[in-house]
């Protein structure tokens, strides 16, 4: 098979944030289908918006029957972190070719992740290795959010404490990309950028300032990191 050494590489690496996928995707089908939404809506959103976080928020937006204004907003607000994804993944997508369309519809923050911790092999075609593990992470969104509609829609269940698993997801990548990256500086002006914020900005504006000041300090310490 063309490109099997890519697909198996794509997959092993990608264990981890695909159980994450199938147990908060899961979460979040319940909680759609809670709300008396059809099931099918689950995979829909999955394929079509493929978002997480904006996809429990997309929710509370029909809840309320807000307005498309208001929803591209507070979208906008939501998802403003993966501009500076983008921003730092310009290098690595360069020659990627038309797939690049789908690279950037499918970033997710488990899926840069995993795309800035890799160690680069030059055995595999970046293309499809990127492809194939995007890919993966997206179906098992999917699979997890149709399957937890669709539970949902005939047995009721408590959804109280799913939403934690995002955080254990977020926790299991960063102390895997602590493992395979010998320069702690930037973990180190992470953690100092996240107490900041934590403590001195209000919560809704957190995620936003501590992305800022992170950048900044990268920026000031940039001959530090690039020595490491």
């Amino acid at each position: 098979m063309k490109y099997e050494n890519e697909l198996k590489k794509a997959f092993k690496v990608s264990i981890p944030v695909m159980m994450g996928y199938l147990v908060l995707g899961f979460a979040f089908g319940l909680l759609l289908v809670s709300f008396n939404y059809s099931w099918y809506l689950a995979p829909l959103m999955s394929l079509f918006i493929y978002a997480g976080a904006l996809q429990f928020v997309a929710i509370n937006f029909f809840n309320v029957k807000a307005g498309f204004v208001d929803i591209a907003i507070a979208s906008w607000f939501v998802n403003i972190r993966q501009s500076f994804y983008g921003l730092s993944l310009l290098k690595r997508f360069s020659n990627i070719g038309k797939i690049k369309t789908y690279l950037i519809f499918g970033l997710t923050d488990e899926t840069y992740a995993l795309l800035t911790s890799i160690k680069d092999d030059e055995s595999l075609n970046k293309k499809w290795y990127y492809f194939f593990l995007t890919a993966f992470n997206q179906s098992c969104w999917s699979i997890g959010s149709t399957l937890g509609a669709i539970i949902g829609s005939n047995i009721s269940f408590n959804t109280a404490g799913l939403e934690f698993s995002l955080t254990a997801l977020f926790v299991v990548l960063c102390i895997e990309q602590y493992k395979n990256l010998r320069n702690y500086v930037p973990f180190l002006i992470g953690a100092v950028a996240s107490i900041f914020s934590l403590i001195l900005v209000p919560s809704d504006k957190m995620l936003i300032v501590s992305i800022i000041l992170a950048l900044i300090l990268m920026f000031t310490f940039r001959k530090r990191i690039e020595v490491e």
